[in-house]
C-alpha cells in the first residue's frame, strides 16, 4: 500500500491528510477526518447523500477519486455552510418547511441547494426540481414537495425580501401547539450534518472493535449445503474469526430465529430461519458465514475465500411455481402454501357458491387477474449494526429497528444470550420504511459479539442490503364484482396469492389485509373470497408501510373502475354510489368505525371536475392525458391485544422529561411524542422547549410497541394521557396551582409516572373469525382518496404523473409539518411501486436506481393533500393514526389513470414505458388488451371455501399467538 500526504482546503481551511490515492474516494477522506455530515448511501453516485462542492462544483464524493483531485483544492462540506449557534437561511428553512424527515439525504440536499443559489439567486421551482434532478439528490421521505419549498424559501431569506423569522414558527401565546408545524426536535442536528447514523456510529467507535463482513454466497436461490469450508478465510490478514452456524451453538445459541403461529389455520410446525444456514440454502441473499476482522477491507477480502460447495434445488422465486401441484416443499415441515384467512358475507355465509349466482344473475359484471410486484423499501441508509456488551453486561445492540421490544423477541435465544440481558438502542435512522421490523441483521451483529466477546461494526454494502432485507409481498389475485342496473354492487368474489418468500414470519397475519380492505369503503353486500400465502425461494416478506393493503386495492380499485365502465357510469359516481353511509356493513360484516366518505368526496368532487375538463382540453395524439381514482385506507394499532406503556418525569428546572420507545425513523416519533405531551400537559403551561425526549433504548425506556401499523400516535397518545394526569394530579394543589419540583420532593411524592394504555378497552374488538372472515380487529381506521393525473407519451410510453391530489381523514392532525411529510412520502412511494420499483432480478435490483427509486422529476411538485378532520372520539385528542393510508391504493389511482388516458389497463405492475407502449401497440392494430390468463392459485376458489366451511377450526380469541420451537415461550 502506498500513501500520499496531501492539502486541501476544507471548509475554508487548509487541511493536510494522509490517504490511498488508489483507493480513497473524497468521501472516504472526508469521514476519516470526521466529517460525516458527508453521508453515503448507494456509494455509487445515483442517490446524491455525499453532495459537496469541489472547487465551486457539485459533486457526488463516494465516487470522486482522492487522487484524481489536485492538492489545495477547496472543499464545502455541511459543516462548512451552518453551524448550530450560527445556521444558515438554508438550514433553518429546511427545519421550518418540513423538510427533515429522516434526514439522511438533508445535508447532501442542503450543499446542493447551496451551489444552486450560487449560480441561481432566483430559480423558478420548476428550476429547483431541474437541478436536484441534474445531481442524482433522492429523498426517499418528503415526496419531495417540502423540499422545493424550503429551497424557494431560503432563496427569498438570501435575497433580502423575508427574514429568518417571516419563515420561522412561534410559539403560539394561548398555548394550543396541537394541529401546528412544531419543529422536530431531531431537526438541528440534521440539518448542520451532526446526526450520527449508523455508519457514523461505526467510524467512532474505539479502535479495537471488530469490524463484520457477511458470507453471502450468491451462487443460487434454492441449494443443498454440502461443505462450508474456512479454512483460507481463516488465514487471511487481519482475520480474527470466521464465525459458522456451529460456532453460534458452540456459545450456547439455537441459531434459530424465535417464530410464532398468528393464525389458526397455519401450517407451519417448526421455526424457518436460521440466523446462519448450515443445511440450505433458500433465497439468494442468505448468509452461511460472518467474517470477523480487524479492517473492513480485511474482513471483506476473508469473506470472498470461504468456499461453498452445494447441491442446487429446484428454485420457484414466485407464488405460481411454488403452488403448482408438483412443486416440492421448500420447508419439509409445511406445504408450500401455509395459511388462508376466508371472508364471507350475505348468501356467502349460507353458502359459498351463491356469491358466484348472484354475480352471474347481475346486470353488469367484470373479472379480472391482477399481479403486484415485489416492492423494495430503498431507504437511502442501508443496513448497519453495532454490537458490543455495555458497562452493565448486557448485550448492547445499537441499529435500526421500528420495535426494539420486538427485535428482542425475534432474537429470542438464536445467540445464546438471554433475552434479559440483551439491550437494543435505536441509532439515528435513515428510513426504513418497513424493512427493520425484521431482526436478522441485528441476530448477526449478536452473534458476532457473543461468539467474540468484542464489540462489533457490521455494515452492508447496498447490494447486501437489498439482497438480505425482506420486501413488500408480491400477490397474484384473481376477481369479479358486479352491480344491478343501478351501478349498486351486488356482490364480489376474489382470490388473492401473496409470496412470503423464504421464510414465513408474519405470512399468516398478512393475510388478514386482504379480507378486510378489498372494497373499502364500500358496502358489498354478498361476498366470498379468499387469501393465501406460499413459500417462495425468493426473498422473504416483511413489513412495509401499508401492510397488506396494496395488494387488496390493486384488485378491488382496478375492478371498481371497470364495473363503471361496464355499466356506463362516470367512475366518480360509481364510487359516490357504493362508498358506505352511517350504519352499514364492511365485508368482514362489521360497521366502519367512522363514516367520513361522502364528506371526503364531496371534498374531491371539485378537484376530479376539474381534472377531467383539463384533460380533455390538454389531451392530444402525442401526449394522452387521464384521470384516475382510487379509495384506500388502513387500519390502527395492532388490534384486540395491542399496548404501550410511556413514563413522564418532572425535573429539578420544571422540565419535564418523556420516556417511550415511539422509535423514531422519520415519520415522526420525536415530534409526534412531544406534540402529545404538549397536549396532555396543557394544564402546565409547557412549551416544546421544555420537553426532553429519552427514546427507544430498552433499558431505559418502557415498551411504546412498535412503529407501525398507524398505531404509534393513537397509542402513544393515549399512554401519554394516561401519565399526564398522574402526574398533573400529583402536581395540583388544593388551591388549583402545581407543586414545583421541590415541593414534590420535601413532601415525598413521586416525581415519575408510567401511563399503559391497551385498546381491549374498546368495546366490540374482535379478530377475524379463521372460517368467516367476521371481525373487528381495530379501535379506528384512516381513509385516503386519491386522484392522479397522468400524461401518457404514445412514441414511448412513458407516464409522467402531472398532478395528485389526496382527500384523506386522519382524525385530528397532530402536527400538519409531518403529517403532510407522511402524505406526501406516501405518494411519492405509491407513484414509484406504479410504475417503476421492483426488485425481481437479483443482478439488476442491487441499488436504488436500478431498483426503480423515483428521482424528483418522476413525482409531480403538484401535490395536494386535503384533510376532513373527524373527531375520533376513540382517539387521543380526536386523532386516529396516519402514515398508511397515504401509501395504500395510490398506485391503482396512477394505473387507472393510464387507462383513462390512452386505453391501456396495465394488469401486471410496474406499467413501465415498455409495457405501456406494448398495449398502445396492440390497440394501435385493433387489437384488444386482455386480463391475463386466470391464475392458478390453489384449489378452486369455492372447492377451498366449502372445505372450510365442512371443517371449521376453533377460533382462537382476541389473543392468538403460538411460539414455535422447543422453548414455548411467547415473545410477540
Amino acid at each position: 500500500m502506498k500513501l500520499r500526504k496531501m492539502w486541501l482546503n476544507i471548509n475554508g481551511a487548509n487541511r493536510m491528510l494522509i490517504c490511498n490515492p488508489e483507493k480513497d474516494t473524497l468521501a472516504d477522506v472526508l469521514r476519516r477526518m470526521g466529517l460525516t455530515g458527508t453521508k453515503v448511501g448507494c456509494n455509487k453516485g445515483v442517490c446524491g447523500s455525499c453532495s459537496v462542492i469541489l472547487n465551486g462544483k457539485l459533486i457526488r464524493s463516494c465516487t470522486k477519486k482522492i487522487g484524481k483531485i489536485d492538492e489545495y483544492s477547496q472543499v464545502l462540506t455541511i459543516e462548512g455552510i451552518g453551524t448550530p449557534t450560527n445556521l444558515h437561511p438554508i438550514q433553518v428553512a429546511w427545519m421550518q418547511l418540513g423538510a427533515v424527515q429522516c434526514g439522511f439525504c438533508v445535508p447532501g440536499f442542503i450543499v446542493s441547494t447551496y451551489a444552486l443559489l450560487l449560480e441561481n439567486k432566483k430559480p423558478t421551482r420548476e428550476e429547483v426540481r431541474d437541478w436536484f434532478q441534474k445531481h442524482r439528490n433522492v429523498c426517499r421521505c418528503t415526496g419531495y414537495k417540502q423540499i422545493v419549498d424550503a429551497v424557494m424559501a431560503a432563496a427569498e431569506v438570501m435575497r433580502g425580501e423575508k427574514t429568518i423569522e417571516d419563515i420561522s414558527f412561534k410559539n403560539p401565546t394561548d398555548g394550543e401547539y396541537y394541529g401546528k408545524p412544531v419543529i422536530r426536535p431531531t431537526a438541528l442536528a440534521k440539518v448542520c450534518g451532526l446526526a450520527d447514523y449508523g455508519d457514523d456510529q461505526e467510524l467512532k467507535m474505539p479502535a479495537e472493535s471488530l469490524k463484520v463482513v457477511m458470507v453471502q454466497p450468491k451462487i443460487a436461490h434454492h441449494a443443498n449445503i454440502i461443505k462450508i469450508d474456512t479454512s483460507e478465510a481463516e488465514k487471511m490478514p487481519g482475520v480474527v474469526k470466521v464465525i459458522t452456524a456451529k460456532d453460534i451453538k458452540a456459545a450456547g445459541g439455537t441459531n434459530i430465529m424465535a417464530e410464532g403461529h398468528f393464525h389458526e389455520r397455519t401450517t407451519i410446525m417448526v421455526p424457518s430461519r436460521t440466523v446462519l444456514c448450515e443445511d440450505k440454502i433458500y433465497r439468494y441473499g442468505d448468509v452461511v458465514a460472518l467474517v470477523c476482522a480487524d479492517t473492513k477491507d480485511h474482513a471483506r477480502a476473508a469473506a470472498e475465500k470461504v468456499k461453498v460447495e452445494i447441491e442446487k434445488l429446484p428454485e420457484y422465486l414466485g407464488y405460481l411455481d411454488a403452488v403448482m401441484p408438483d412443486a416440492m416443499r421448500i420447508h419439509k415441515d409445511t406445504p408450500n402454501i401455509f395459511a388462508l384467512q376466508p371472508v364471507l358475507k350475505g348468501v356467502g355465509l349460507d353458502e359459498p357458491s351463491k356469491v358466484a349466482e348472484v354475480i352471474d344473475n347481475s346486470a353488469f359484471s367484470v373479472e379480472g387477474s391482477f399481479f403486484a410486484t415485489r416492492e423494495p423499501h430503498l431507504s437511502i441508509e442501508g443496513d448497519t449494526v453495532q454490537a458490543y456488551f455495555d458497562e452493565d453486561g448486557f448485550l448492547a445492540i445499537q441499529c435500526k429497528s421500528q420495535g426494539v421490544y420486538s427485535s428482542i423477541g425475534r432474537i429470542g435465544n438464536s445467540v445464546g444470550v438471554p433475552k434479559d440481558k440483551i439491550r437494543i438502542i435505536m441509532n439515528p435512522t435513515g428510513a426504513s420504511f418497513g424493512w427493520s421490523t425484521n431482526a436478522g441483521d441485528l441476530c448477526l451483529a449478536a452473534a458476532a459479539t457473543a461468539v467474540t466477546k468484542m464489540p462489533v461494526a457490521l455494515s452492508m454494502t447496498y447490494e447486501e442490503h437489498q439482497h438480505f432485507s425482506g420486501k413488500r409481498r408480491p400477490c397474484h389475485s384473481n376477481g369479479r364484482v358486479a352491480c344491478d342496473k343501478n351501478g349498486k354492487i351486488t356482490a364480489t368474489e376474489f382470490e388473492f396469492g401473496m409470496d412470503q418468500g423464504a421464510y414465513t414470519f408474519g405470512g399468516d397475519d398478512i393475510i388478514s389485509k386482504q379480507v378486510r380492505f378489498a372494497f373499502f369503503p364500500y358496502v358489498v353486500p354478498n361476498v366470498a373470497g379468499i387469501s393465501r400465502i406460499a413459500i417462495t425461494n425468493h426473498n422473504f416478506g416483511t413489513a412495509y408501510r401499508s401492510y397488506g393493503s396494496p395488494q387488496a386495492f390493486t384488485l378491488s380499485e382496478a375492478l371498481m373502475d371497470m364495473l363503471a365502465e361496464k355499466a356506463g357510469i362516470d367512475p366518480f359516481e360509481f364510487r359516490w354510489r357504493n362508498i358506505a353511509r352511517t350504519g352499514e356493513l364492511n365485508i368482514n360484516s362489521h360497521p366502519f368505525r367512522l363514516y367520513p366518505m361522502e364528506k371526503m368526496m364531496e371534498m374531491m368532487k371539485p378537484h376530479y371536475d376539474k381534472a377531467v375538463k383539463e384533460a380533455k382540453e390538454k389531451d392530444t395524439p402525442e401526449v394522452r392525458r387521464g384521470v384516475g381514482l382510487a379509495w384506500g385506507g388502513f387500519n390502527v394499532s395492532e388490534g384486540p391485544t395491542d399496548h404501550a406503556t410511556v413514563r413522564l418525569e418532572l425535573n429539578p428546572d420544571g422540565t419535564i422529561t418523556k420516556y417511550d420507545t415511539w422509535q423514531e425513523l422519520g415519520q415522526g416519533g420525536d415530534i409526534g411524542s412531544v406534540m402529545v405531551t404538549l397536549e396532555a400537559l396543557k394544564p402546565l403551561g409547557i412549551t416544546p422547549e421544555q420537553i426532553k425526549l429519552v427514546q427507544s433504548d430498552t433499558k431505559i425506556c418502557p415498551d411504546s410497541g412498535m412503529s407501525a401499523g398507524s398505531r404509534s400516535h393513537y397509542m402513544n397518545g393515549h399512554a401519554t394521557i394516561i401519565a399526564a394526569e398522574k402526574l398533573i394530579n400529583a402536581m395540583k394543589k388544593k388551591d388549583g396551582t402545581f407543586r414545583t419540583y421541590d415541593e414534590m420532593v420535601k413532601e415525598g411524592i413521586a416525581t415519575k409516572y408510567e401511563g399503559k394504555y391497551m385498546t381491549i378497552v374498546t368495546p366490540g374488538l374482535s379478530r377475524l373469525d379463521p372460517n368467516t372472515g367476521i371481525g373487528d380487529p381495530t379501535p379506528a381506521f384512516t381513509y385516503a382518496l386519491n386522484m392522479a393525473e397522468v400524461a401518457v407519451d404514445t412514441k414511448t410510453g412513458k407516464t409522467t404523473v402531472t398532478r395528485f391530489i389526496c382527500v384523506a381523514d386522519v382524525g385530528k392532525v397532530g402536527n400538519i409539518d409531518a403529517v403532510n411529510g407522511q402524505a406526501y412520502g406516501g405518494i411519492s412511494h405509491s407513484i414509484g411501486f406504479a410504475l417503476s420499483e421492483n426488485y425481481d432480478d437479483v443482478t439488476k435490483h442491487t441499488n436504488i436506481a436500478s431498483s426503480g427509486v423515483p428521482y424528483i422529476k418522476d413525482i409531480p411538485d403538484e401535490l395536494h393533500v386535503f384533510y376532513h378532520e373527524s373527531d375520533d372520539k376513540t382517539g387521543p385528542f380526536g386523532s386516529s393514526g396516519a402514515s398508511e393510508a397515504f401509501q395504500a391504493s395510490g398506485h391503482v389511482a396512477v394505473l387507472n389513470a393510464i387507462y383513462n388516458a390512452c386505453g391501456v389497463r396495465v394488469f401486471e405492475m410496474p406499467a413501465t414505458k415498455e409495457k405501456v407502449k406494448e398495449g398502445l401497440d396492440i390497440l394501435a392494430k385493433g387489437g384488444k388488451i386482455n386480463p391475463p390468463k386466470k391464475y392458478f392459485l390453489g384449489a378452486d376458489l369455492y372447492d377451498e371455501l366449502e372445505e372450510i366451511k365442512a371443517n371449521p377450526v376453533p377460533y382462537g380469541g382476541i389473543d392468538f399467538f403460538k411460539p414455535l420451537g422447543a422453548a414455548g415461550e411467547r415473545f410477540f
